[in-house]
């Protein structure tokens, strides 16, 4: 069955600017929920980056966001 992820972006940086944070959490492997899913939530306190990871039926969801309200 093939693989599918899904990449919401919910700051104001370009697709390309979030992809190696997502990249990062996928390179890290399958640690949470017994070994079968992304880590539920990785941030990047410097940046204020968050993302946030889901296991959908079909696919894999990640969620990008920034810290405070307004950035």
């Amino acid at each position: 069955m093939p693989e599918r992820i899904i990449i919401e972006n919910r700051t104001n940086l370009p697709m390309d600017g979030v992809l190696p944070y997502v990249e990062k959490v996928i390179g890290q492997g399958r640690i949470s929920n017994s070994n079968t899913q992304y880590c539920y939530v990785t941030t990047w306190s410097t940046e204020g980056i968050i993302v946030y990871a889901d296991k959908n039926k079909k696919s894999d969801r990640f969620v990008v966001t920034k810290e405070g309200r307004g950035k």
